[in-house]
């Protein structure tokens, strides 16, 4: 899984959340259909706003745009509702022939074990069977992937061009390009081609996020491997990144009020008006810059053990309240106290009158399984989906406790996830009446 737009599950809701992974679902069921099994690999994050945007448009009137899924492990087994369609297609599409631009640019670089000859043979045949599919589901969805395939040989040329001084809109151009036709798009299968043009130019500053924000992360690594990045060969510095994907943040917001979004909902009662693209476009979006320039999307941490101080009549915390973490119920115990951990009766002290009981100290930790049986466990994870489902598994080998891949909630401060909601602790509330 790959993208930049990577919400998180807790700030979306249920509603939201059940819209997302329908879409999400949606994308990779499209992929399976249309192309085997093997193309699912290629389901991105990024991808699934085709679906969005699609949807989002869509009449009320426009049934059969939602369907029932067979159960699925990555669902635990569970069906689901998911989205199928022209906007799943051209999804599909989309993410085929970017992914195959982007092994091809991996076998560019000798990225890993690409750089093995034999490797490299086998992921550009991969590659460019990619690219054909694509363009036969372009097709049946009236989308000339050309454009892409274009964007992706100019891009090639440009980088090889591309020095100091070159300004950095220059190199990000082709993948504008690209983007910006895939999101207009959307507007002719949706019926409504007079959103072609705001949704040109918000794809098209999403592309050039895409681009930057790919760059940022990448920057590091690139420099350790010696491999091309676009900031270091044009020498354009964080600040003027930054400043320009700002920018882009903002153009993209004031593209989206220019949107005619689809009324209500459809006959099957899901919601299909903008509120889910707006989130991810307007708010995720903002997020996804700050995670890759390190900063906080959110300045409201807890400012106590026990969360936000309460707000008094005036706004303001009362005097003393949270601003240092209690050391105890009552305070502080007392030294030499009969329960004081390092008196002389603590429960695990040799010479406790308790002895080390069961209830004291630090329970047993159970022993590490061996390799056939922790295999059996690996199994038995994979095959109920806890390793994905689970909030939390005992690991088939070390037995330790770990997070299941889906709960994980990345870099978001879940102490500050209901911002979204109510718009009163993150910078929408300064930017954005949208009351999400």
């Amino acid at each position: 899984m790959f993208g930049i737009v990577r919400p998180c599950s807790h700030r979306l809701g249920e509603g939201l959340k059940s819209q997302w992974m329908a879409h999400l679902c949606g994308l990779c069921l499209a992929l399976r259909s249309d192309h085997g099994q093997f193309a699912r690999i290629v389901t991105n994050y990024d991808g699934l706003l085709i679906s969005v945007l699609t949807e989002a448009q869509a009449d009320r009137t426009a049934g059969g745009q939602r369907r029932t899924a067979g159960p699925c492990p990555l669902r635990g087994m569970r069906t689901a509702s998911v989205v199928h369609g022209e906007g799943a297609r051209l999804a599909a599409a989309v993410s085929l022939v970017l992914a195959s631009a982007k092994v091809h640019d991996h076998v560019a670089d000798r990225d890993g074990l690409l750089a093995r000859r034999p490797v490299a043979l086998a992921a550009r045949r991969v590659a460019r069977s990619w690219g054909r599919a694509g363009a036969r589901s372009g097709s049946a969805v009236g989308f000339d992937t050309a454009v892409l395939v274009d964007a992706v040989d100019r891009q090639i040329g440009l980088e090889a061009l591309a020095g100091p001084g070159t300004p950095i809109l220059e190199v990000t151009e082709p993948t504008e390009t690209a983007t910006a036709a895939a999101f207009a798009h959307t507007a002719v299968l949706a019926g409504r081609p007079g959103n072609a043009g705001p949704l040109a130019e918000a794809g098209r500053l999403f592309g050039r996020l895409a681009h930057l924000l790919d760059a940022v992360e990448d920057r590091q690594a690139d420099a350790a491997s010696g491999a091309w990045n676009p900031l270091t060969a044009t020498g354009t510095s964080l600040t003027e990144a930054r400043r320009l994907a700002d920018d882009a943040l903002h153009g993209i917001r004031l593209a989206l009020r220019e949107v005619d979004w689809g009324p209500g909902v459809s006959p099957e009662k899901h919601s299909t008006d903008g509120k889910l693209a707006h989130l991810l476009l307007a708010h995720e979006l903002r997020r996804s810059v700050d995670r890759a320039f390190g900063t906080e999307s959110c300045g409201h941490a807890p400012e106590g053990v026990f969360g936000r101080a309460p707000r008094s009549a005036f706004g303001h915390a009362p005097d003393g309240m949270f601003r240092h973490a209690p050391e105890g119920a009552f305070g502080p115990p007392q030294q030499g106290a009969p329960y004081d951990p390092q008196g002389p009766h603590a429960p695990q002290t040799p010479g406790s009158p308790r002895g080390g009981n069961p209830f004291g100290g630090e329970p047993p930790r159970p022993g590490k399984r061996g390799l056939w049986a922790g295999c059996a466990a690996a199994i038995g994870l994979c095959c109920t989906c806890k390793v994905c489902c689970a909030d939390e598994y005992e690991g088939p080998w070390s037995r330790k406790k770990r997070e299941g891949w889906c709960s994980d909630c990345g870099d978001c401060d879940c102490s500050c996830c209901e911002a979204c909601q109510c718009c009163e602790c993150c910078e929408c509330c300064s930017c954005c009446d949208c009351g999400l």
